[in-house]
């Protein structure tokens, strides 16, 4: 017996019952409620035809289950097998997972389907499951887990995929589970969107990850790369090459490929975010569901608010589908808590305009307040006019030549202060900063420092160290308050000015530094000048570099880092930090546009650990091979003791039972030593398959391009050959076609 739904199917009268409410008020007002009795996994939320024509809202839920609530076939039961009917609702269905869910999707995955498919990911497998046949479509081992998940076409790919993102690895699957495609990237991803980035017409893959990176691939190809200051933990394609993202710390916003236009931050997270054209005015706004239990909408252009409402409690996720099966789609929120509401796009007379009248009073308030501010500016210039004309003193008047001048410099470790970047902030007159303002993302907590000297320490000069913790260019947007040394009032003064990449390096001629065992290696063709102008932009050089070849110490750990440039363009890099090493590589390779980029490349000390992990993961995965052995066996055995004590229990031999159920008691405990030992041996076993995945990812981003793919491929290869010899030949060679 399957869980299609009859031809004709009414939809429940509940699903009207606020219609007609809503369209006298305003679209602030849902237009249908449900109360599911589940909870739901928050960011865990799906719609999903899985028999081609009745949108079904599915979820994760409590204890490894999935529930699929479908209100357009009530009375029908689903066959045995994974579903179940739930006992408080008629209208949800319950899929057994036994694992905890960590995501899950729903959409067309196999040619041949009745409708869509569903997918779950676990820490350890990926499940597509045919809800309209009740059937297992395929069900795979994950061993990099699976914490974000996308359907959808990716590139030149034929078939459409089912990409999950785990620990440092992205994996795709076609309908008939095999695997299509796997790359590795930074860190831990935590979630996925397919979009169209370049406008070539084809799907790129965007992953958000916990390094803070949004990285855009092309297939295995790694196209673009936008750093943010906390872990990525939405993302959701908006339009052409339009995107919205959240991170963990509560922002989100909007980038169209690499230029961010908006972003906002709350106190509160925000635990879904999706694109749906509310307002009707053709274009989709960004709705975002927050912890709070807050909803609203915001313009894709100016992340202005357009609509907002309430749950009691937190947003578990935002989704869309025609629910009522009327032909148009309605925003579906569902909270932690089990209440849905749907809602209406704005009708003809509403379009562009959601706000009731309450909104609009908070924008008269607003416009209030903007106008008390702008009197108060007036108010101030008439009487800095009248301390002019009266005194001449200048109550906050400063000379016409006054400007903000700022430099940046390198500063070592004292034993006063550790190493840092000054930045100093100065006048070339009289006049006294009295206050400066930095915002900068990523460097100060809450992105901002403010320093206010003391009224007996004010000068014309104010020095703020700044530490990057990597390496990364940063903006810093500089607010000033200057004035005279009897002033009250203040000018403001506005800068800005871009901290280099590799700011935390100071030029050095120490030649009794401790050599670089590790180097990189490559060739290019092009002119000394341009690696030195590359270097200028950078690094914080005091005098300018006029030759490539410079050593450097970096402040972060007193490592050294040489570079040099042969006249038949070779360059070698000296470091025994890798990831320096690529950094340094794509960063000079982006800067002369080189698309391809073959080297060799040695880090004795890291690959030696590389090699001790791989040895690792050995042992691990045999200890786990033996646990689970021995967890089979010790099942069949309490089948075997449950059996014999239901046995001397029916023929009256209770000491026979208690002593059986004595045996099942140790047993029992014995298990849960066992699963706690197994538990530990599997995040032992995660922890050392992450380290050799962000190997292979190093390795890559030592070359560019396809000499890049052609070694992240080469090196999963020789893994899954368990070919320890070769992947280390790849990692310091390259690939023979490289």
């Amino acid at each position: 017996m399957s869980l299609q739904p009859p031809g004709n199917v009414r939809i429940p009268a509940h699903l009207h019952a606020r219609e007609k409410k809503s369209r006298l008020i305003t679209m602030m007002v849902p237009i249908f409620t449900l109360k599911l009795n589940h909870k739901i996994n928050p960011r865990m939320v799906t719609v999903g035809k899985f028999d081609g024509v009745h949108p079904c809202l599915t979820a994760a839920t409590q204890a490894g289950k999935v529930f699929i609530h479908n209100p357009h076939s009530r009375g029908q039961r689903p066959a045995a097998h994974r579903l179940s009917q739930s006992a408080q609702d008629s209208d949800i269905s319950l899929l057994n997972i036994n694992q905890a869910v960590t995501c899950l999707t729903a959409g067309r995955l196999g040619p041949n389907t009745t409708g869509d498919t569903l997918l779950v990911g676990s820490q350890t497998n990926l499940l597509a499951y045919d809800v309209h046949d009740n059937a297992d479509i395929f069900y795979r081992e994950v061993t990099d887990g699976a914490n974000a998940i996308v359907l959808g076409k990716l590139g030149d790919i034929a078939s459409p995929l089912a990409i999950i993102g785990g620990n440092c690895a992205l994996q795709g699957f076609d309908y008939e589970g095999n695997d299509h495609f796997w790359t590795v990237t930074g860190d831990n991803v935590r979630s996925l969107e397919l979009c169209d980035f370049t406008g070539d017409g084809k799907n790129e893959l965007l992953v958000g990850s916990e390094d803070f990176d949004i990285r855009v691939f092309r297939e295995d190809e790694l196209v673009s790369e936008m750093t943010e200051n906390e872990t990525v933990t939405s993302l959701c394609h908006m339009h052409g090459s339009r995107f919205g993202y959240a991170l963990a710390n509560g922002t989100v916003g909007v980038y169209d490929r690499t230029a961010r236009y908006w972003r906002i931050k709350s106190k509160n997270h925000a635990m879904s975010i999706h694109a749906f054209d509310l307002n009707a005015d053709g274009v989709v706004e960004l709705i975002t569901g927050w912890s709070n239990g807050k909803i609203d909408a915001r313009s894709d252009r100016t992340g202005e608010v357009i609509f907002k409402d309430n749950f009691s409690s937190s947003v578990a996720g935002v989704v869309e589908g025609d629910y009522r099966l009327d032909g148009q789609k309605q925003l579906i929120c569902t909270s932690v808590e089990g209440e849905v509401r749907g809602y209406l796009p704005a009708s003809k007379d509403l379009k562009g305009n959601l706000m009731d009248s309450s909104a609009e009073q908070d924008l008269v308030r607003e416009l209030s307040q903007r106008r008390q501010n702008l009197l108060l500016e007036l108010r101030n210039y008439e009487e800095n006019a009248k301390g002019v004309s009266q005194t001449n003193s200048g109550m906050g008047v400063i000379p016409a030549n006054t400007q903000l001048q700022t430099a940046l410099s390198v500063r070592p470790s004292t034993e006063a202060q550790k190493a840092h970047v000054e930045l100093s902030i100065s006048t070339p007159n009289e006049t006294i900063i009295r206050a400066v303002l930095i915002f900068a993302e990523g460097i100060f907590e809450g992105e901002s420092h403010v320093v206010h000297p003391s009224a007996q320490n004010l000068s014309g000069c104010v020095r703020v160290p700044i530490v990057p913790p990597k390496d990364i260019p940063v903006d810093l947007h500089i607010k000033a308050f200057v004035g005279g040394k009897t002033s009250t009032q203040f000018h403001v003064f506005e800068i800005t000015r871009q901290l280099p990449r590799f700011s935390m390096y100071e030029i050095t001629d120490d030649s009794t530094a401790a050599p670089n065992t590790g180097r990189v290696s490559f060739n290019i063709n092009d002119r000394p000048e341009r690696v030195v102008m590359w270097l200028n932009q950078n690094f914080l050089l005091p005098e300018g570099v006029e030759s490539p070849n410079v050593t450097f110490n970096c402040l972060r750990g007193d490592r050294p880092l040489s570079f040099n440039m042969t006249s038949s363009g070779q360059i070698t890099l000296r470091t025994d930090d890798i990831d320096l090493a690529g950094d340094l590589v794509q960063s000079l390779t982006s800067f002369l546009a080189i698309e391809d980029l073959s080297a060799e490349a040695d880090f004795p000390s890291y690959f030696e650990e590389l090699r001790t992990t791989l040895t690792e993961v050995d042992e691990f995965h045999s200890v786990h091979q033996k646990l689970t052995a021995a967890m089979a066996d010790h099942s069949n055995y309490i089948r075997n003791m449950l059996v014999q004590a239901e046995d001397a229990r029916l023929m009256g031999d209770m000491t026979t039972m208690k002593k059986r159920y004595r045996e099942l008691y140790d047993l029992n405990r014995d298990l849960v030593n066992e699963y706690k030992i197994r538990s530990n041996n599997h995040n032992a076993l995660l922890a050392r398959l992450k380290s050799v995945n962000q190997a292979i990812q190093r390795a890559g981003r030592l070359r560019v391009g396809k000499p890049k793919n052609q070694v992240i491929s080469a090196c999963r290869d020789a893994i899954k050959s368990n070919n320890v010899n070769a992947l280390f030949r790849i990692m310091r060679a390259g690939t023979s076609s490289s």
